[in-house]
């Protein structure tokens, strides 16, 4: 174990500095980060402050862009177009939306429900909290970036709940580790050239298209799984290319206790790689990391899920530093998703102790393939910000924003159900078994 903390700490340490070293290049000409310090109707022109310098830079209104678009002390990203001229504004986005008592309350209300996520299937929830964040006005980097950052804590009270419980396998978690926080790095390079070239609506286009890759490959496949598990015994059996890669012996040989698993330590590195890249392009690790651990690796879902939380912890906390350096985070919507998710994460985790694999594994595909349409209905949206199709009617846009609106809400309450469902039902069976009462009685 000490051999892998100190591995662990020399990855983290060779990554930033590796990051340091190469962060200083020129920023992007034409686009910016800074705040509207003054404007001129007469002349059509507002000064900026941008980010990172003390001078101010006078940039004229474009031909898409309104008065009212000109927001004066918030902080915006613009979009400049070389094509109509220097210092012509294309574009301006608010980087962080104004703060209501409904979004408060709709931040909490989702914190919990991705809370229960987080604590019953260990991919962190945020499959559901960075497109919820997106529906109520957050930019995809702000959302990817809060959602980072509230996810440490919350994972280390999961993986510290379920560890109780003997369902996490620690020196599995440190070891994808490893190569996560390297891929946590190369994610969040990608994201950031994304944004800084092709603004927000890039950034949008970018989260959502990968987001309802991800979501129907990994649910669909998981859905399958999980439905023959039901059909047939409700024991998890090891994936015939997790047993083919166990009987690969190469150098170094790890044994993993909880997952019950021996395997080559190079095999865990694509599953980590892939696991940190994802988390920090759409916050969400948890699509490759627990599949990754199932089905590469041969850990149950059980297990896999619960250590998937201590490799969200670990990714969560070094891409909060980056984030925060690149000036991404809203710390409002970190602290509000927070609290709501520190108590569904323990309830989800208790749930866990109550239900089978498959219903694990139901629970992930049915709201991975709900969520995958609520991004999937935004993408035309995106497209037509970036001009790459043409502008859309206003009742198709209506009709757009409405299928991701509720379908993200039909996600939100399908997880809540089934989840408390499991858990209450399991437990009634428990205490059941426990008194010795009949199953139909206690259910009743």
């Amino acid at each position: 174990m000490k051999k892998i903390l100190t591995i662990l700490m020399a990855a983290l340490i060779g990554t930033l500095l590796i990051h340091n070293a190469y962060a200083g290049g020129p920023p992007p000409k034409n686009v910016m980060k800074g705040i509207f310090t003054q404007l001129d109707p007469a002349t059509k022109t507002v000064t900026i402050k941008v980010d990172g310098h003390d001078d101010l830079r006078i940039l004229n209104i474009g031909p898409d862009v309104t008065i009212d678009d000109i927001v004066l002390n918030k902080k915006v990203m613009v979009s400049l177009d070389p094509n109509a001229g220097p210092n012509v504004i294309k574009d301006i986005s608010l980087m962080f939306f104004e703060m209501t008592v409904t979004k408060v309350i709709a931040l909490l209300i989702i914190g919990f429900i991705g809370g229960l996520l987080s604590g019953f299937i260990g991919s962190g929830g945020a499959f559901v909290l960075t497109p919820a964040m997106m529906s109520l006005g957050a930019p995809g980097a702000v959302a990817v970036a809060s959602n980072m950052c509230h996810k440490f804590p919350k994972a280390m009270v999961g993986a510290y709940k379920r560890w109780k419980y003997g369902q996490v396998d620690i020196k599995l978690g440190l070891v994808m580790a490893v190569t996560a926080i390297i891929g946590v790095e190369i994610g969040i390079r990608i994201q950031q050239k994304i944004l800084n070239h092709w603004g927000n609506a890039g950034s949008n286009l970018y989260v959502s298209v990968v987001f309802v890759l991800v979501l129907a490959i990994v649910g669909g496949y998981i859905l399958r799984d999980a439905l023959t598990m039901t059909k047939g015994a409700t024991e998890a059996k090891t994936s015939n290319l997790a047993l083919k890669l166990q009987k690969i012996e190469l150098w170094p040989m790890m044994e993993f206790k909880v997952a019950r698993v021996r395997i080559s330590a190079w095999i865990t590195v694509p599953v980590g790689l892939f696991t940190g890249m994802l988390a920090a392009t759409i916050a969400v690790g948890g699509f490759i990391g627990v599949p990754g651990m199932i089905y590469v690796i041969g850990a149950s879902a059980m297990v896999a899920s619960a250590t998937e939380l201590v490799v969200a912890f670990v990714m969560g906390a070094f891409g909060s530093v980056q984030w925060g350096i690149a000036g991404l985070i809203d710390i409002r919507m970190t602290l509000l998703i927070l609290a709501g998710s520190l108590i569904g994460v323990q309830l989800g985790a208790l749930g866990t102790t109550y239900v089978k694999d498959y219903t694990i594994k139901l629970v992930m595909a049915a709201v991975m393939l709900i969520v995958a349409v609520s991004r999937g209905a935004k993408i035309p949206i995106y497209l037509a910000d970036l001009d790459l199709i043409p502008r859309l009617k206003q009742q198709f846009f209506v009709a757009l924003d409405g299928v991701s609106f509720w379908a993200l809400m039909v996600a939100l309450g399908v997880a809540g159900i089934i989840i408390t469902a499991a858990m209450v039902k399991g437990m009634l069976l428990d205490r059941a078994e426990k008194q010795g009462q009949p199953i139909k009685e206690a259910i009743s």
